[in-house]
């Protein structure tokens, strides 16, 4: 579809979209926005007589503000500019993954990890990327978690932040928590005596997360079915963060709680 009309007037200048963001903050006067953009009237002037035209914006009284149809065109065009820049800036990530395990009213909230970046660890820098994953943590004032795969390291992390009297809560499924119970029973058994300490297990899921007062961090499965222990989609904004917990709260109101062994 060839892009026309009030489509084409705010997807083909930069300068334009900017103006119409900036004025559903606040009506602005000519020099107020040539001040914002540091331009000189005759870059600015075209562009404002353009949104005019388009009845995107009108002047009153020295001040530009948004007609009623550039309102409306505010609220619902910075929804789809966050969402295809989440998409564009993690585009492989979503590309190569099953996005299965994601629940679609979350997934419809895309653009709220907008601000989240892919970390890869590499083959030599392996150890440090897990250092830094790990110090997150641990500064972390509450954790929530969902793990799909078993590693070995994961109870004794656990146990040590319920010792902190750090409030968690961690999801995983069947086939890992018979692993856990199997292999590290003492370390649940202790975990699971502090109140601030959940432990539940939900059906199954391709998926591994953790969502802190801090940080978000997501690891998909490829769409073959094998996990992927290298790329994290990681974000560390209040966006992200909600986003993360509202991921695991669909999943907790799905899962069991497992009060002892």
């Amino acid at each position: 579809m060839k892009a026309s009309g009030l489509l084409s007037i705010l997807t083909f200048s930069e300068k334009r979209k900017d103006i119409l963001f900036l004025l559903q903050e606040n009506p602005r006067t000519l020099s107020d926005i040539k001040d914002y953009f540091d331009v000189r009237s005759p870059e600015i002037l075209p562009r404002l007589k353009e949104m005019e035209a388009a009845n995107l914006i009108v002047r009153q009284e020295g001040m530009y503000r948004l007609a009623p149809l550039g309102k409306v065109s505010a609220i619902y065009y910075k929804p789809l500019l966050d969402t295809l820049t989440a998409i564009e800036a993690n585009e492989i990530f979503w590309r190569e993954h099953d996005l299965a395990a994601i629940p679609e009213i979350l997934l419809n909230r895309i653009q709220e990890l907008k601000e989240c970046r892919v970390v890869r660890d590499e083959q030599e820098h392996i150890y440090d990327t897990h250092k830094a994953f790990k110090d997150n943590i641990l500064s972390s004032t509450n954790f929530y978690g969902f793990s799909s795969i078993f590693l070995p390291s994961h109870p004794q992390m656990f146990l040590e932040l319920a010792r902190k009297n750090i409030p968690v809560s961690i999801i995983v499924t069947p086939n890992v928590f018979f692993k856990i119970k199997s292999e590290h029973s003492a370390e649940i058994e202790e975990f699971l005596k502090f109140k601030h300490a959940g432990f539940y297990v939900y059906d199954n899921a391709k998926i591994a997360f953790v969502v802190t007062d801090c940080f978000l961090s997501l690891s998909l499965f490829f769409k073959n079915g094998t996990f992927d222990p290298r790329n994290d989609l990681i974000g560390f904004d209040s966006s992200s963060i909600k986003w993360g917990e509202d991921l695991f709260k669909y999943y907790k109101e799905n899962s069991i709680e497992i009060k002892n062994l």
